[in-house]
Parts: C-alpha cells; sequence; structure tokens
C-alpha cells in the first residue's frame, strides 16, 4: 500500500469518527425519570439522589395535611406518566394507592421504607402515659436521619434498576447526601446531648421516629386526629404537669387551641416545627434547635 493510499485511509478514518462525534452530541439528551411521591421531603430526597435525571412530583403540597388529602385529577392524569412511584405510609395512602396504581398499571410503587423497623403511633390515653394505638403504624420515619439514609438507599437502587447507564451517578450523589445526613445527625445529638428534660408534648404524634433516635419522649395530645374534649384536656395537663413538660410542638396543618390551653396551665411554652418541610436538612436543624432550648 503506497503512502498516498495509507494517507487517504486515516484521513476516511479521522473523518468518520468526527462524523460519529457529530451524530452522538444531534442526539436529544435521554429524559428524566417521571417520579411521584407522597410528601415534600420525599421530594427532596428523591432530588438529591437523582439529580437531573429525575423529575420529581409531589402529590401533599405545602400547607396541606397527608390525613386529609385527597388527590387532584390532575395529579392522577399526571401520574400516567410517572416511571416510579414512592410512597412512605402516610394515610391517604391507605385509601388511594389502589387508584394510584390504577392511575398507571405499568408504574412501579416502591415503598420507601423497605428495611426499616416499624414503630406504633403513639396516643393519648388520659390519666395513663401515652400508649401504642395497636396496629397502626408510625409513618413519620422521615423524622430520623439514620433511617432517611436507608430510604436513600431504597432510592438510589430503585433508579439504578430503573436507569443502569446513570448507576454511577446515583451511587455518587448517595454518598453526598448520605455524608450531609451523617453530618445532621451529630449536630442533632450535640444540640440535645445536655438538654434538663427529655419529655416534650406534641399535639400530632409526627416527631415519633425522631424521639426514638435521640433518646426523647413524645406526648401526644390528639385523640384520633381531634382536639380533646374537657375531661381529656384536664387528664392531658396532669400529664404535662407531671411529666414537667417545658414545651409543646403544634404544626401548621392542625389546630394549636388545646396546645395553647394545656401550655397555658402548665407553664409550657408553644413552639410550631414542621415535618413537612421540603428543606429538609435546614428544617431539621431549626427543629433540633427548638427542641434544644425549649427543653433546658
Amino acid at each position: 500500500m503506497t503512502w498516498r493510499n495509507c494517507r487517504r485511509l486515516l484521513w476516511c478514518g479521522m473523518l468518520l469518527l468526527a462524523l460519529l462525534g457529530v451524530a452522538r452530541a444531534a442526539e436529544p439528551p435521554a429524559a428524566p425519570i417521571v417520579v411521584f411521591v407522597s410528601i415534600l421531603p420525599q421530594k427532596y430526597f428523591v432530588e438529591r439522589v437523582g439529580g437531573k435525571h429525575v423529575a420529581v412530583s409531589v402529590m401533599v403540597g405545602p400547607g396541606q395535611s397527608p390525613e386529609t388529602y385527597e388527590p387532584t385529577s390532575n395529579h392522577l392524569a399526571r401520574l400516567a406518566k410517572a416511571r416510579v412511584y414512592f410512597g412512605i405510609g402516610v394515610e391517604f395512602e391507605e385509601v388511594w394507592i389502589k387508584r394510584i396504581a390504577a392511575a398507571n398499571p405499568g408504574m412501579r410503587i416502591i415503598d420507601m421504607r423497605g428495611g426499616i423497623p416499624p414503630r406504633e403511633l403513639e396516643r393519648s390515653e388520659g390519666t395513663r402515659a401515652p400508649a401504642a394505638q395497636p396496629g397502626l403504624a408510625d409513618p413519620h420515619v422521615w423524622t430520623s436521619p439514620p433511617l432517611v439514609k436507608i430510604m436513600a438507599a431504597n432510592i438510589r437502587d430503585t433508579l439504578s434498576r430503573l436507569d443502569p447507564a446513570h448507576r454511577a451517578a446515583y451511587g455518587a450523589n448517595y454518598e453526598a447526601f448520605a455524608a450531609d445526613l451523617d453530618r445532621l445527625d451529630h449536630d442533632i445529638r450535640v444540640l440535645l446531648e445536655n438538654v434538663s428534660t427529655r419529655n416534650f408534648m406534641v399535639f400530632h404524634p409526627a416527631w415519633g421516629y425522631f424521639a426514638d433516635t435521640y433518646g426523647l419522649k413524645q406526648i401526644p395530645i390528639e385523640a384520633g386526629g381531634k382536639e380533646p374534649g374537657a375531661r381529656t384536656l384536664a387528664q392531658v395537663i396532669d400529664i404535662g404537669r407531671r411529666e414537667r413538660v417545658k414545651v409543646i410542638f403544634v404544626q401548621a396543618q392542625f389546630s394549636r387551641r388545646a396546645a395553647e390551653t394545656i401550655a397555658q396551665a402548665i407553664g409550657a411554652r408553644v413552639v410550631a416545627v414542621d415535618p413537612l418541610a421540603e428543606d429538609y436538612m435546614n428544617n431539621l436543624r431549626r427543629v433540633a434547635r427548638e427542641f434544644a432550648e425549649a427543653m433546658q
């Protein structure tokens, strides 16, 4: 083969590689995985792990309560495009999860809590200390950063199965998120290490996993999601005095009237905290500071 032929073949090869590069550049980027979740903290978790490769929609929006929420027709229509729904066990899922599945039979429904031992939800027991409601699981697992790490791993594994081309990205995102959760867990432990009392009251028992993780005791006020009657209110006041409660936590989705009455009777503070905030890291740090300051 002459030098001229070799040079011609070389140029043809270079031209072919250039054309292949142009063709690849012209290919549209893969569409993000359409994901639905139940509540705003889950949206944050999925976006931290999925990054630019996911498009996340949430069912229960800001200011709404999972206890009373009903999906809109718009949500149900948009579910038809989703590839995965991450559930977390909040109340509306019990009623709606079959209809959510029916809206898109090809959509995977994943319980984000896989691998996490459930705890039972406390209820007010009048003159007795709060007791668990048999068989009623506490869905508020996201209030514990160590447990969020388990959920983040479940998200990573699910997205990797759906989209193996970006498995490495999901793994790297998970590691960064897990490191942030470890720092958050450490910071909360330091904040709560030397509080003088470890008991707190809350209207709706949303902080049970948080309390279990950090050695606190949650005492709920509500009875079946409703404000207590006069008799129960008096009994809860007695419990608050006996347990030396210094703070009662409320959230925007529920009335604070009963909490304010009890706080006035026992000399406690009423503090608003939101377990459903999307800004998970900053919100939980703020909540921990509120706990620490109120429980000194």
